[in-house]
């Protein structure tokens, strides 16, 4: 107890008692005694005093003027900790959240390189049709007179030596004049930098295929664009690779990926590249830009996590 009674009244009869509080009162003495050390100790928020007789009992005033003298003590509050379950809950909440998250960003970084690459692809039809203003009509041919120890194509040279290590110079392409060296001609779903990506070039050179059909060999005359009947049903551009089984870096135990410059219906080798959600991106001969699916069972087996097969033959060859 903080408060007691300081007359052993346990071991008084009610007389003696009586007479021991008037003593007391007579000469002013105290019927009660505080216990500073244990209010030190235990800094009490209430004192209950029922035990002591209402004139033992002290006053408000001398109990909390006991308690302010005592020492202040910083209050240690204990909390509870997470049980294992609550743990595994929280942890589950945030990696549920966590796999959204990632499934809405992938969602809008594969929309965001689709958009680009038709970006791309809508820029090379309108320099195709600037070049075939320029040359009457003509369509240019997929290849090109060597030179300089090189082969030159529609979109450029490239120089001789092994793969990944040859040089090659855009500016005698066929439409640098209209692109002015900007970078269209690189599609950003196109993951160059992956190891099973083998390279021609230096660097990557050409992201996108030109339609075989509309080309045709040196000595013969240019296809002119007015043949093309229906330039809405006809691919200009599309999402162009191969599978390279034979060529080193690649190998038949080794098939790597690699950038491929014209779309044609070859079946060995086919070359359109369903890189945006299984589908391709094409260009058509009037400029619109839409997606086109796989041929169904022509996907090259080599690589098929790559999605590389045949483009419909009917978007490819003139009537």
């Amino acid at each position: 107890m903080i408060v007691k009674c300081s007359l052993p009244v346990e071991t008084m009869s009610l007389k003696e008692i009586d007479a021991a509080v008037a003593a007391c009162i007579g000469s002013g003495g105290n019927l009660y005694e505080v216990d500073h050390e244990a209010i030190e100790r235990l800094r009490p928020t209430h004192i209950l005093t029922q035990a002591l007789c209402q004139v033992c009992a002290p006053s408000g005033g001398e109990i909390a003027r006991a308690l302010s003298a005592a020492p202040s003590k910083p209050q240690i509050m204990k909390s509870r900790g997470f049980t294992l379950i609550e743990l595994l809950v929280v942890i589950g909440i945030i990696a549920m959240l966590a796999a959204m998250l990632f499934t809405v960003l992938a969602k809008a970084t594969s929309s965001a390189r689709r958009a680009q690459c038709t970006n791309n692809l809508r820029q090379l039809g309108l320099a195709t049709q600037l070049y075939w203003s320029d040359n009457d009509g003509n369509c240019f041919n997929y290849l090109y007179a060597p030179r300089d120890g090189g082969q030159a194509y529609w979109f450029g040279w490239i120089g001789p030596g092994p793969e990944g290590k040859r040089s090659f110079d855009l500016s005698v392409g066929r439409l640098f004049p209209y692109l002015a060296g900007s970078d269209v001609r690189l599609c950003p779903a196109l993951d160059w930098r992956s190891s099973r990506f083998k390279l021609k070039g230096t660097n990557i050179v050409w992201s996108y295929g030109y339609n075989y059909y509309l080309s045709t060999g040196p000595s013969q005359p240019s296809i002119n664009c007015n043949r093309i009947s229906q330039p809405t049903d006809i691919a200009l551009f599309a999402d162009a690779a191969q599978v390279n089984d034979f060529q080193a870096p690649a190998s038949h135990t080794n098939p790597m990926l690699e950038e491929w410059y014209y779309i044609d219906n070859s079946v060995d080798y086919p070359n359109g590249h369903f890189r945006h959600g299984k589908k391709a991106n094409v260009t058509f001969c009037d400029g619109h830009v839409a997606m086109e699916s796989i041929v169904q069972g022509s996907l090259d087996q080599r690589l098929p996590n790559q999605f590389v097969g045949r483009l419909r033959p009917e978007i490819l060859t003139l009537p």
